[in-house]
């Protein structure tokens, strides 16, 4: 199969892109910008470290970040499986991309940047929930923000409303697969529902 190798060749395959497609690139959150990002529950956040990429989703029951000015966003870290892909990529290299998704739009707003963590109690103190707090705050220092085509969503169908879940494997059965049998099963699954209920924050 033919590799792409250079930049000349696969710009040769593209084409220029389209004026609007530069100009929409700010360098800060404009005034929209921080609209359409305050209204996602969602985003996913994509790290590079020296073990490799991770991409991880991020989500909350009101806004998903806090703008702390025009060039910085807090994310908190809610509660998860402990793993740390995301936080030791960010610690190790820094180098960010965000995803924000809103339900019902096909477009979606990217953030690149960098970031950084805390542990700053008085901005932890901001998100809580329920009388518990996020371990670390995520800092993403802002480089570019812009809009993404709406293209992939609407090929994709995504908020049809259409439930496609039926038929899926369970968590459970895929970690009983790479598990050998060891874990995961149909008793891993009924034990998740509740125990995410009170893990949640």
């Amino acid at each position: 199969m033919k590799r792409i190798e250079n930049i000349a060749a696969l710009e040769a395959l593209y084409g220029t892109p389209g004026a609007a497609s530069l100009r929409k690139v700010a360098d800060h959150l404009t005034p929209l910008y921080a609209k359409w990002i305050m209204a996602s529950r969602l985003c996913v956040l994509s790290t590079v470290g020296p073990a490799g990429t991770d991409g991880s989703p991020r989500g909350d029951d009101g806004p998903v970040v806090m703008p702390l000015d025009a060039k910085r966003l807090a994310l908190p870290d809610w509660r998860g499986n402990q793993r740390l892909d995301t936080l030791r990529n960010i610690v190790e290299d820094g180098r960010v991309s965000c995803m924000f998704i809103v339900p019902g739009s096909n477009n979606v707003i990217r953030v690149n940047g960098t970031a950084w963590l805390t542990d700053d109690a008085d901005l932890r103190a901001q998100f809580d929930k329920r009388g518990r707090q996020p371990a670390t705050v995520i800092i993403i220092e802002i480089a570019e923000v812009y809009s993404q085509c709406a293209r992939a969503l609407m090929r994709a169908k995504t908020w049809s409303g259409v439930d496609e879940s039926e038929g899926l494997p369970s968590m459970g059965e895929i970690l009983a697969e790479v598990s050998g049998g060891a874990e995961g099963g149909a008793d891993y699954d009924a034990a998740w529902a509740p125990r995410a209920a009170k893990t949640m924050w």
